[in-house]
């Protein structure tokens, strides 16, 4: 879900990566859906990418669940 919203605006894992201010590595394993992200990088990739609060659920919910 998150690689869908980035690929909605246009942006590269390179952009993303420095959006958020974290490595492209770590920013790669979001896309993934491997981790979850830290609180802070979760709160910046929320408001950037204007993710409801249904759609936060999903996330974490398919990340936990893996």
């Amino acid at each position: 879900m998150i690689k869908e919203k980035r690929n909605s605006i246009k942006y590269t894992q390179v952009q993303m990566a420095d959006q958020l201010n974290i490595s492209l590595r770590q920013y790669a394993r979001i896309d993934k859906e491997e981790d979850l992200p830290r609180r802070d990088i979760l709160k910046k990739l929320i408001d950037f990418l204007n993710l409801s609060n249904e759609e936060i659920g999903i996330y974490i919910r398919d990340i936990v669940n893996k």
